[in-house]
């Protein structure tokens, strides 16, 4: 049955606007994104399909065209709409940073991290640039690698605090693994990191992993 069929209180578009997005399901949400299903499917069901197909809404978030293109009723015109959206609301977690103000609660830069980087299938090493009232200046990703390895250079990201003029740094990386614990690697990049660049006043605030949902913080646990 199309949702233009169903009862007006049950229509997710409509319970959006009554009842707030938050009363919504991953699936309803969805849908009110796609807005049409496809034959024999409504768009509540085509989105219920596809994120099962992806096995979650970060897998649906880091699918490349072609992935996503394979799922019936998908295309390169949605992914494109997806994209914006995900653009959209990194953006808008950016302006959070910049004003310094996000930089006092964790949880804003954790979320803008998570949308930059948990449904990536490689490894990519960001560092945020940050002035001396704490503002971001940049966020940059300095290195990419594969599934399970990156290889980071101390000497570029003092290069780049040093371009910026940053006072401060956060790093972060992604574990496609899911796995949000450190490495012994991890452990020992930042200690040099540090070292590198405490020679030239840069302070590093934090280390974050990104693995899915989770994300694991070096400042928080002692690490630093």
């Amino acid at each position: 049955m199309a949702i233009k069929d169903w009862p007006i209180g049950e229509r997710p578009r409509e319970r959006l606007i009554k009842d707030g997005a938050q009363s919504l399901s991953d699936a309803e949400l969805l849908a009110v994104f796609l807005r049409t299903g496809v034959r024999g499917k409504s768009a509540v069901e085509l989105a219920r399909d596809t994120v099962e197909h992806f096995g979650s809404l970060r897998g649906l978030f880091g699918a490349s065209l072609l992935s996503f293109s394979a799922v019936h009723g998908m295309g390169s015109a949605k992914f494109a709409q997806l994209q914006a959206v995900l653009e959209l609301a990194r953006r808008a977690i950016v302006e959070d940073l910049q004003t310094g103000q996000a930089l006092n609660t964790p949880g804003s830069v954790k979320d803008y991290l998570r949308l930059l980087l948990s449904g990536l299938q490689h490894e990519s090493f960001v560092v945020l640039f940050l002035d001396v009232k704490n503002r971001l200046i940049t966020s940059q990703e300095m290195f990419r690698g594969t599934l399970t390895h990156t290889s980071v250079y101390p000497r570029e990201v003092v290069k780049q605090a040093l371009l910026h003029n940053a006072a401060s740094i956060m790093l972060a990386h992604n574990h496609p693994s899911g796995v949000s614990e450190p490495s012994e690697s991890d452990l020992l990049l930042t200690r040099m990191l540090t070292q590198a660049l405490s020679l030239v006043e840069v302070r590093i605030l934090d280390h974050f992993i990104i693995a899915g949902q989770k994300v694991h913080s070096f400042a928080e646990h002692g690490q630093l």
